[in-house]
């Protein structure tokens, strides 16, 4: 008598053993993976998931919309206006790089041909006025041909040799709307000066306000999210069909995707030509809210800024590079003010330390360690000479930092070389020894911010940048909420 076959296993029955044939080792260990989150935050997280997309759609462009009722500042507004600029800038550069897996260092020239068509064809320069609602749709054209041509070298180069052409054509860009005031003898352009009154929106007759009051407007503010939520909404659905299927294989392995039959050549073009759109539309409302485009405006930092959101965000994850634009966009406004970006290092300190050690004896010593050998550093900086303590430093820190009334010219290139040589020397040691070397490396980095960056807010900025973004990168190669990416084993 033959055996009856075995029961089916259980929905929640664990994860197998091995990958089945055909499948590969990144997806037979998907359940796996799944099952390591465990506990309150494996919970949280599959909770969130569950929640559709378009709902924290809706919750996020409502919780915006109403950031105007409790901010009546027109500086808060504005910075809200300029991030959400930074996210659609952000979302065009994640179809390059996040889902077409193509590295284009070109991307801010769109923006700025967005910007100069519009400037062209809506100011006195030439005493153009092409209505908006005309003008914006056929500029979002202009930058997918502009996208196109430029993807054209992408059909035979990939990595390093993309990266050159396009930066190329981000020179070429600088350098025509910068001299662009003797274009063949014509002034195209405006040169360095630019171009000045530039039309705002306008629809069905009425102007979109700049300012009310003399402060800023949120008609912009409004204009500007609604626009963000149809193209996120639209790129959503684009990722979920064919078109986004292919772009994520053609990311993961042009040869592969080749070899299915997959025309890669239009694929790479598409991704250019839908990103160049994005950042051309993107370029139109910066533009005609600021009523003059300059060429410097369009420049390589802002390249850097932009790349630096969708990678700590998460490339190929729209709601990462939103997320990464508003951290961004926030964090650099806080760093403008020394007074702001002051408790900002210590937050990331004492952060970075309880991620580290947790609610364990190490965790208590480091902090009490690194508290008392800053006030017995500080008194004995006070007691030697006195002048070494009369620097400006808010807060606890006064009592805390040493920070002289006159830096010498030595010091910050001193302690810089210190600071890197102290944290290379961390990843040398184990055990408590790194404790004990942990405690003058968290306080010379405080010495560093106070003395050294603060006064220098510029390029504090950016060295900040850099630094949470390596950090990052080393904790969570993938971002905050990059996709895995696949790895056959």
């Amino acid at each position: 008598m033959s055996q009856p076959p075995p029961p089916p296993p259980p929905e929640d029955a664990p994860f197998a053993e091995g990958p089945a044939v055909g499948q590969d080792e990144w997806v037979a260990r998907y359940g796996e993976r799944r099952a390591a989150r465990s506990g309150r935050l494996g919970v949280v997280e599959r909770r969130f998931q569950a929640v559709p997309w378009w709902a924290w759609l809706v919750l996020f462009t409502g919780i915006v919309a109403l950031l105007p009722l409790g901010f009546e500042s027109g500086y808060v507004r504005r910075v809200a206006f300029d991030t959400v600029l930074y996210m659609l800038l952000a979302l065009g550069l994640n179809i390059v790089v996040g889902w077409g897996g193509l590295l284009d260092l070109g991307y801010v020239a769109f923006y700025g041909v967005g910007a100069y068509s519009y400037a062209l064809l809506a100011s006195d320069k030439f005493g153009v006025h092409v209505p908006t609602i005309v003008l914006v749709p056929g500029i979002v054209a202009i930058g997918a041909v502009a996208g196109l041509l430029v993807g054209l070298p992408s059909r035979r180069l990939v990595g390093d040799y993309l990266a050159i052409v396009t930066l190329f054509f981000l020179q070429i860009f600088l350098t025509i709307t910068t001299n662009g005031d003797q274009l063949f003898g014509h002034d195209i352009t405006g040169g360095p000066n630019g171009i000045l009154r530039v039309d705002p929106f306008s629809f069905f007759g009425h102007e979109l306000p700049v300012q009310h009051e003399g402060i800023f407007s949120v008609a912009y503010l409004y204009v500007a999210l609604g626009i963000f939520v149809v193209v996120h909404a639209a790129l959503h659905f684009v990722n979920n069909s064919r078109t986004g299927r292919a772009w994520r294989s053609l990311r993961e392995d042009p040869l592969a995707a080749e070899v299915m039959g997959m025309p890669v050549n239009w694929l790479k073009l598409m991704s250019f030509a839908f990103g160049a759109s994005i950042a051309a539309l993107t370029g139109t409302i910066f533009v005609s809210l600021n009523s003059s485009a300059f060429p410097l405006t369009f420049s390589f930092p802002l390249l850097i800024t932009i790349y630096v959101m969708v990678i700590l965000g998460g490339q190929g994850s729209q709601a990462g590079v939103v997320l990464g634009a508003i951290l961004i966009s926030v964090l650099l406004e806080l760093l403008r003010d020394p007074e702001d970006a002051r408790p900002l290092l210590y937050v990331i300190l004492g952060l970075g330390v309880l991620a580290t050690f947790r609610l364990s004896p190490r965790l208590a010593v480091v902090a009490g360690g690194t508290v008392g050998f800053g006030f017995a550093a500080h008194a004995i900086a006070a007691a030697i000479d006195h002048s070494w303590v009369e620097g400006t430093a808010g807060g606890w820190a006064a009592d805390w930092v040493i920070v002289p009334a006159t830096l010498a010219e030595w010091v910050p290139p001193v302690s810089y070389i210190g600071l890197i040589v102290l944290v290379l020397g961390l990843s040398l040691v184990r055990g408590w020894v790194r404790v004990a070397a942990l405690i003058p490396t968290l306080y010379l980095a405080s010495f560093v911010w106070e003395n050294v960056m603060l006064p220098k807010p510029e390029p504090t900025r950016f060295i900040v940048l850099g630094v949470i973004l390596v950090a990052l990168m080393i904790v969570r190669p993938n971002g905050l909420l990059g996709e895995r990416r696949v790895e056959i084993l």
